[in-house]
């Protein structure tokens, strides 16, 4: 196999914008009451027996690094009507939490009130992938209501699903 010639990031993250994510909300809260969130495009379900799910923070996150020592998280599917939640929870350096309505898991972890979709987990692995970790949950409960549109990030915008598309019949 040739060398590969090296890759410029910014071109490969332009590329890699034209493939749409879902956007959600990793939180959890420390022993002391803290509330700890970030937002995530990466998102992804594992597997379904055993049920886990997976996100890849970066390894300079320092939201993760709170996060990470709890052993259990909560996940929210955000709709596409919550772009105000998403915006306030990937802002730095404030409480991200503000007056913003939420409930909590039974182990008490935040969950953003009518997210599409929430998932309780704990934390089965933690993988060092180049600059990111790709981490594993164990899902312990969920729930999802999906009668609304889910909230995209594509083009390096925010966007709702729009039309539904159709496959065009096949010619006789």
């Amino acid at each position: 196999m040739p060398d590969a010639l090296p890759i410029d990031p910014g071109h490969f993250r332009k590329v890699l914008s034209a493939y749409p994510t879902g956007v959600c909300v990793i939180a959890a809260q420390d022993g002391a009451g803290r509330k700890h969130a970030m937002v995530v495009g990466s998102f992804t379900s594992i597997s379904l027996d055993p049920p886990l799910v997976g996100f890849y923070p970066a390894r300079t996150s320092s939201s993760w690094a709170a996060m990470a020592p709890i052993g259990s998280f909560a996940i929210s599917v955000l709709g596409a009507d919550q772009l105000a939640q998403c915006q306030q929870f990937a802002a730095r350096g404030m409480d991200k939490f503000g007056d913003l309505a939420h409930g909590a898991t039974a182990a008490g972890h935040p969950l953003i009130d009518d997210a599409l979709a929430w998932f309780d987990c704990t934390l089965e692995a933690t993988h060092e992938v180049g600059d990111h970790y790709l981490v594993v949950g164990r899902v312990v409960a969920l729930d999802g209501q999906a009668a609304r549109e889910p909230l995209l990030f594509y083009g390096g915008q925010y966007h709702g699903l729009g039309q539904a598309v159709t496959a065009s019949p096949q010619p006789a």
